[in-house]
């Protein structure tokens, strides 16, 4: 007989492919703010009543958006940090042995660096950065208490069919021919197919020997820009790209920063010209994760 999953965020991004993941290996529920859930809740504002389930899959979240006031920064913490403690709250003395938490590697705070490991200090101070540090923390603290097997996920950009965030937004602007390159674009980033996080997630729940703990999951390759941006225009039959040399970039993201609706400034500046890539060996030698690397190209479909 297979496990009950209980998987929030199913309708999301990531979520999508973790339901196909799970729903081969044994009965699943969906618990989400939208009709079609198994359990419809909106856990940044209520504690659901859940049936009882062997597993929880907890990859729900607010992300994709940078908040312009207060009130937009508070909805982090009333999406990914109350929502996780409502959804706790919920299991309180049910029969799940195992949990799976989804996080992200901007609970680390970096701009730049290269193979960032698990044990880096977590220094993030946006809203969604903190909002995720509170949360791995009501996870680690709620499964210790009882004995659970867990599961901790940071992840950095994912890519698969249709993603969003940055990767979606560079897919989107270079089929619309509205696309261009700075300078060599030579600046790595990790990435990781969603594919291959939602096939670790179901082995490890089927595994009743599977380590617990924090892990990065990547594709192992950390492409540079350069090879992002050429493998999705020859992917959409675009030609060569326009560039921009770096110094020019520099001159137009100071002038970004004095204009809040110009699409450069010194904050993207920096994110697409420094490297920034994260080691996932711990997760290889314990985990026996194999992520796709260069393989995994075309990092979205047409």
């Amino acid at each position: 007989m297979g496990l009950m999953v209980l998987l929030t965020g199913a309708s999301g991004f990531l979520g999508k492919f973790l339901h196909t993941a799970l729903v081969a290996g044994g009965d699943i529920y969906t618990l989400g703010r939208t009709e079609n859930c198994d359990i419809p809740c909106d856990l940044s504002n209520a504690v659901p009543v859940l049936p009882e389930v062997d597993a929880v899959v907890h990859a729900a979240g607010r992300a994709h958006s940078l908040p312009g006031n207060a009130e937009a920064a508070a909805a982090f913490f009333a999406v990914n940090t109350a929502g996780t403690r409502h959804l706790l709250e919920a299991l309180q003395g049910s029969r799940v042995r195992k949990f799976v938490f989804i996080s992200s590697v901007s609970v680390y705070g970096l701009e730049w660096g290269e193979d960032i490991d698990e044990d880096t200090p977590l220094l993030g101070t946006s809203p969604y950065a903190m909002s995720k540090i509170q949360a791995e923390r009501l996870v680690q603290d709620w499964c210790y208490a009882r004995g659970l097997d867990w599961l901790i996920l940071r992840l950095p950009l994912v890519a698969g069919p249709d993603a969003p965030g940055n990767l979606g937004n560079m897919v989107a602007a270079i089929r619309k021919g509205r696309y261009v390159r700075l300078g060599r674009a030579q600046a790595r980033k990790s990435m990781v197919q969603a594919a291959d996080v939602a096939a670790l997630i179901a082995r490890w729940l089927a595994d009743p020997s599977g380590p617990s703990g924090i892990y990065h999951l990547t594709d192992g390759h950390h492409p540079s820009f350069f090879e992002l941006e050429e493998a999705i225009r020859r992917q959409y039959g675009k030609g060569p790209l326009p560039v921009l040399p770096h110094w020019a970039g520099r001159l137009l993201a100071r002038l970004g920063d004095l204009i809040p609706a110009f699409p450069l400034n010194s904050t993207v500046f920096q994110k697409i010209t420094l490297s920034l890539t994260f080691s996932d060996e711990k997760a290889r030698r314990e985990l026996g994760w194999r992520g796709h690397g260069a393989a995994g190209f075309p990092p979205a479909a047409p």
